[in-house]
């Protein structure tokens, strides 16, 4: 396998009032559906070693991914991005980052949506 030349970062940002447990939980379900895509690398930075008692909230929710852009995995990512906000129940948001370009996905309209996917894929592929 080729190494990865494209590394995204993504963070979780849920809807307001949810506390940490709540962030990690929403994070394990997004990671594990994640790996069903064809990424070289999914990892949490800074995890915390087994039986450690805290953890910064923008560590708990976030998440990096690599891969290789020219395998086209970057579109697929980002439509199990949406997939996953479209199916959840509050209205969180999800940061991703590839070399300090930074988009965000939430809810909006389909149109909207599509528009800001599309350019911002367009620049990352």
């Amino acid at each position: 396998m080729t190494e990865p030349d494209t590394r995204a970062l993504l963070r979780l940002e849920p809807e307001g009032g949810a506390d940490e447990e709540e962030l990690d939980r929403l994070a394990r379900r997004l990671r594990a559906e994640l790996r069903e895509l064809d990424v070289d690398l999914l990892s949490a930075p800074g995890e915390l070693p087994p039986g450690a008692k805290a953890a910064d909230p923008v560590t708990i929710g976030s998440l990096v991914v690599a891969f290789s852009a020219a395998g086209g995995v970057f579109p697929g990512l980002v439509e199990t991005l949406k997939e996953w906000l479209g199916r959840q129940a509050g209205k969180h948001k999800i940061k991703v980052t590839i070399d300090g370009d930074t988009v965000e996905l939430e809810r909006a309209t389909s149109a909207e949506r599509e528009q800001l996917i599309d350019a911002f894929v367009r620049r990352h592929a």
